[in-house]
């Protein structure tokens, strides 16, 4: 049995932090769908990681970030060494400091890469020290023991999207055309642009001057999803932002991401995240914080 480190919120007696170290995939072979961020460093090992309902192989050392509730599982090829770490937002919301970190959008909740990223030796070295102090301060109940802890996360994150910026996208492309990746990103700014009001991969065609089944075919290959898959992730990682930060109605937010029927939109979200808006805001957002 691995030790958990671990901090409850006081108020709710909720998970505010955990970390704990792990030797096979066991905590992780069952899908997961939890109500915080996970990091996972892999230090040693193999690993099929099925994340979104995409697969994956994993080579350590890597690390793998995760949004709450984004589904993923891993089944390790033998032993499986390294550290998790879990936080909720209320203990340290990646919305409210996308300044200071900018994580989301390149660490969580990127649609177009790769959930994980690569790291050689001297990574480990330095987030396993990081990681040692978070264990330490954990086990003191002392003054600003959260403000100590949120800084060595903040440290930790800070590298990670370091390292993922100057990481390539690690998704073999299956159609390596010199045309392609200038499409996809005109299809990327597009869908930043447009996906409160266009829902459809037939207005992302007719935007880029390209057939449905010729872009539809591009971002398969290239991103191992479909065109339409892209845009509902989008809208509810906009959705799940704004569920978190405001008070707004879910019938508002609907509207402001394209939808006139409140109900469709439940649906919608449903059908994508497996929670209710309604359950997604009492469990992780602005209600759970009032």
């Amino acid at each position: 049995m691995h030790t958990h480190y671990t901090l409850i919120n006081p108020q709710k007696g909720s998970l505010a932090f955990r970390i704990f170290p792990f030797e096979d995939a066991d905590p992780f072979e069952a899908l997961q769908r939890l109500n915080y961020f996970s990091i996972i460093l892999i230090k040693s090992g193999h690993a099929h990681l099925t994340a979104d309902f995409t697969e994956y192989r994993v080579t350590a050392p890597s690390l793998m970030a995760f949004s709450p509730y984004q589904p993923y599982r891993l089944q390790s090829e033998g032993a499986l060494q390294g550290w998790a770490i879990n936080f909720h937002p209320e203990f340290f919301c990646i919305f409210k400091h996308h300044q200071e970190i900018a994580c989301n959008g390149l660490l969580f909740n990127n649609i177009y890469q790769v959930p994980y990223l690569d790291l050689d030796a001297s990574d480990v070295v330095h987030f396993e020290g990081l990681i040692e102090q978070m264990v330490t301060e954990t086990q003191k109940a002392e003054l600003a023991q959260y403000e100590l802890l949120i800084a060595y996360l903040k440290i930790v994150l800070i590298n990670a999207v370091r390292l993922k910026i100057n990481q390539q996208p690690t998704v073999k492309a299956a159609m390596p055309s010199v045309k392609e990746p200038f499409v996809l990103q005109k299809l990327k700014d597009a869908i930043e642009a447009h996906y409160r009001t266009k829902h459809s991969a037939s207005d992302y065609a007719e935007m880029l001057n390209i057939t449905p089944k010729a872009l539809a075919k591009i971002t398969k290959a290239y991103f191992q999803k479909t065109l339409t898959d892209l845009i509902s992730d989008r809208i509810v990682i906009e959705a799940k932002r704004e569920l978190y930060l405001s008070a707004k109605s879910i019938k508002e937010i609907a509207y402001e991401l394209g939808f006139d029927d409140e109900f469709y939109f439940s649906r919608f979200f449903k059908k994508r995240a497996d929670i209710s808006p309604q359950y997604y805001r009492d469990t992780v957002g602005f209600a759970a914080a009032v």
